[in-house]
């Protein structure tokens, strides 16, 4: 059966106090929009035009800051993922922060469908005085369509490196294809969902990261679902879980807004 395959690559430098775009490739069913700056950061949507994706499908995305560059790149809506009659859909993210250069790193949440096979690798490399903003969602099902996730793969891993050092590895791994487990029945425990529908990671590395950890715990104290946030090799890591995908966005805009100093980018709320 014919895939759908994306690829975008995208680069921007500082030019005195403005971020200019410095590479473009798009490809497939990857596409770009650029956005008037309503900051001194340069912005980015990305768009799957696709629709979606599949078993089988790839979509893939690297984004290089140069020194002293600001840029934020969002998605357009929520990523779907949907019934996998074969193979696994391939999601795979680079990012490069040079010394000095801020990132914000803001896809929507990806809506997992029931039969749905999903592997998603971030991975991140900052440089000297880099500041990273990053966040990744799944929704198990469109709870308001009355949708249920039965049966799925998933596998969603992060590495973070700085100057060269691992400072973060991580992997969210779920596999219930088979008719005799349910994947509600894994998400149901205590040390995974506690039965909610929804989660997310927010990863935060900046000068003041450290000082920020306290601000966020009395943000997460009001989250619709169990959260928690740690501080990790001067990494700041928030997880959350939320029993709507609704929920979940209120809760991340709370914690993004703060964390980034202004409002989230136009998409995240259409």
């Amino acid at each position: 059966m014919q895939r759908s395959r994306g690829t975008i690559r995208l680069g921007f430098k500082a030019d005195g106090d403005a971020c200019r775009l410095d590479t473009l490739f798009q490809q497939g069913c990857g596409k770009v929009r650029l956005p008037k700056p309503v900051s001194g950061a340069a912005e980015a949507v990305l768009l799957n035009t696709a629709g979606g994706l599949t078993g089988g499908d790839t979509y893939a995305v690297s984004v290089a800051l140069g020194a002293g560059a600001r840029a934020e790149v969002a998605g357009q809506a929520f990523e779907k993922v949907y019934k996998a009659s074969a193979g696994t859909a391939e999601i795979t993210t680079e990012l490069t922060i040079g010394d000095g250069a801020r990132l914000d790193w803001l896809p929507q949440p990806a809506i997992l469908f029931d039969r749905s096979a999903l592997r998603r690798r971030t991975t991140v490399r900052l440089s000297g005085t880099a500041t990273f903003l990053a966040v990744e969602g799944l929704v198990f099902g469109r709870a308001a369509m009355g949708e249920t996730v039965s049966r799925a793969a998933i596998h969603d891993g992060w590495r973070v490196w700085r100057d060269g050092r691992l400072v973060f590895a991580d992997a969210f791994c779920v596999n219930a294809e088979r008719d005799e487990h349910s994947i509600r029945d894994t998400l149901a425990g205590r040390s995974t969902l506690d039965g909610a529908h929804a989660t997310a990671t927010v990863l935060y590395s900046g000068p003041e990261a450290g000082d920020a950890l306290t601000s966020i715990r009395d943000l997460i104290a009001d989250a619709s679902g169990p959260a928690g946030a740690s501080l990790v090799n001067d990494l700041v890591v928030v997880r959350l879980v939320a029993p709507t995908a609704q929920a979940l966005v209120a809760d991340l805009t709370r914690i993004l807004t703060f964390l980034r100093g202004r409002p989230m980018p136009r998409v995240w709320h259409c």
